[in-house]
């Protein structure tokens, strides 16, 4: 039998907020992906972040690569108004719908509910399953219920 085909992608930005604000902690990549690729072949992982060109920043891009994410950058836009710019929502929208194609199972972490609308779209107009990693008291109720699964991120995925 064939293994199950999943595709990740990891929201950076809404993890580590959701992550640092909710639970305290930071998110274990090492500890998600042994988890959400365990017995799976993976056909696309993609972490998306905000470039902001610093070396501690780097540094983590490249832990990120070395577990096995494609890193999609963006650059960190600052308003006149003192507000800052950094959405991959289009983006990873884009690449959900596109891997929908390759893929059996789709993994998003993230708990941003504007979300909710392709997951809906993926699970019933694509038969895909959709995974959810979040932090639970962060994450959006209606992308929890879109999801095929929603996994909270708890102790054994945070360092």
């Amino acid at each position: 039998m064939d293994k199950e085909k999943v595709a990740v992608f990891v929201d950076v930005q809404n993890v580590y907020y959701t992550c640092r604000q909710a639970l305290g902690r930071n998110f274990d990549y090492n500890a998600f992906w042994a988890q959400a690729t365990a017995n799976r072949d993976v056909v696309a992982a993609y972490a998306y972040a905000i470039d902001r060109g610093d070396e501690k920043q780097r540094q983590f891009q490249n832990i990120l690569r070395a577990i096995g994410f494609e890193i999609k950058l963006k650059p960190f836009i600052q308003r006149g108004d003192g507000s800052a710019k950094g959405d991959w929502d289009v983006g990873i929208t884009i690449d959900m719908l596109e891997c929908a194609a390759i893929a059996d199972t789709l993994i998003l972490v993230s708990g941003d509910g504007d979300f909710a609308i392709l997951a809906d779209k993926l699970r019933q107009h694509y038969g895909k399953r959709i995974q959810v990693y979040g932090a639970p008291a962060l994450t959006a109720k209606a992308l929890m219920e879109a999801a095929s699964d929603f996994i909270a991120i708890d102790n054994q995925l945070l360092l």
